[in-house]
């Protein structure tokens, strides 16, 4: 994969023509400029199933095999974004549209679904900072996706339907997702960089007190060179007030993480710790653990999590053609029950460049969901997915 098309991969998740070097077409406006820019992506996705943990799994399955024509783990996407400065402050806004090839019904003529991830904007000067309003992707866990390979292409999920699939979410790293948030951005200190912010709270129908805002911050240090490479560490917290007759608790986690590159070789590391990062509902012997859908108060037990992942990348001299492997896991237990989950999985991938704009994906996931119970039967779920496609960056 080219620099450039790595600088894409990053711009459309956080940014669509946010850069210049990023953006497909720029248009002045008076004293704006105007970025607009996107990728459009599609899979053949096959995934063989087996196991019984089917009523807890997100997208549960119906049948043996499944064959799908979808999106991957980054939605398709057109963003316009304005940037200019005026009274000595940079200001910018942006607006991104995501959406997938699922018809959302399966059948001729069906409704997709259009999801606005991005709708924010920024002021600030390069001498002291950046501050952002609006929905953007979250603060924890960010350069653990932004880092994941998987960007390009499918990583687990596939066969479910929905606009994507979930890459490592949920085997090797939280979601950051897209949050309401007004956060703060320092400059960059010789390669020294960190950002905080106050963000959305997550509730559901146990809390849906709107009560509390939950708090996230990273910090991070990036170097250039032949031996590249930044290293970087978070945190986040929420507090939850229950409005049924449970006890409200305080979600934390924190996560460190580092990668490389020299040579063509890249290499990845990342781990993360904390308490109700996922959520648990439990009854008798039955039980929920959702780990894909970010910080979840699901119910009545929290839950104690790690999990992490480590990914190495080498770029074919010449060809381009970078070639993958990783492994993550992500583990979970309900406190004060007997429920224990862990997903984990492994990913090879090619992704060529056929193109500065293009890219041609193959991948072979192969994701393990196991769910233990005492004095249960326990649950199983294992997915091995082929997924060939392209996406394409303008």
């Amino acid at each position: 994969m080219n620099k450039k098309l790595s600088m894409a991969v990053a711009g459309a998740v956080m940014a669509f023509g946010a850069s210049a070097a990023n953006a497909g077409i720029t248009i002045p406006a008076g004293d704006w400029t105007i970025d607009i820019g996107g990728n459009v992506n599609a899979f053949y996705t096959h995934t063989k199933f087996s196991g019984n943990l089917e009523s807890n799994t997100p997208g549960a399955f119906t049948s043996e095999n499944a064959n799908t024509v979808q999106t991957g783990l980054l939605p398709s996407a057109l963003g316009i974004g304005g940037k200019t400065r005026q009274n000595d402050l940079d200001i910018a806004f942006q607006f991104t549209f995501f959406t997938g090839s699922d018809s959302g019904t399966g059948q001729a003529f069906g409704n997709n679904s259009l999801n606005i991830r991005q709708s924010y904007l920024t002021f600030g000067d390069k001498s002291w900072g950046t501050i952002k309003g609006g929905r953007d992707l979250g603060i924890f866990a960010s350069d653990a996706i932004l880092s994941d390979m998987t960007l390009l292409g499918v990583g687990a999920g596939a066969g479910q339907g929905g606009s994507s699939t979930l890459g490592r979410i949920g085997s090797g790293y939280q979601y950051a997702d897209w949050k309401g948030q007004i956060s703060y951005a320092s400059p960059n200190w010789n390669g020294f960089d960190f950002a905080v912010g106050i963000t959305e709270g997550y509730k559901n129908a146990v809390d849906n007190t709107n009560a509390n805002l939950g708090y996230e911050g990273k910090v991070g240090y990036a170097w250039a060179g032949d031996f590249s490479g930044k290293v970087w560490g978070g945190f986040v917290s929420q507090k939850h007030e229950s409005t049924v007759a449970v006890d409200g608790y305080t979600t934390r986690g924190v996560d460190v993480g580092a990668k490389v590159a020299v040579a063509g070789f890249g290499l990845v590391g990342y781990y993360y710790d904390g308490r109700g990062l996922s959520g648990a509902n439990t009854v008798g012997t039955t039980a929920n653990l959702n780990l894909n859908g970010g910080i979840n108060f699901l119910g009545t037990n929290k839950t104690d999590d790690k999990g992490g992942y480590v990914q190495g990348t080498y770029a074919i001299p010449g060809v381009g053609t970078k070639l993958g492997l990783s492994y993550g896991v992500s583990k979970s237990e309900a406190q004060g029950t007997s429920l224990e989950f862990e997903n984990k999985s492994w990913i090879v991938g090619a992704y060529h460049p056929l193109t500065k704009s293009l890219n041609l994906v193959a991948e072979y996931t192969d994701n393990k969901m196991e769910q233990e119970v005492a004095l249960a039967a326990d649950n199983k779920l294992k997915a091995k997915t082929i997924s060939l496609g392209a996406i394409m960056f303008f």
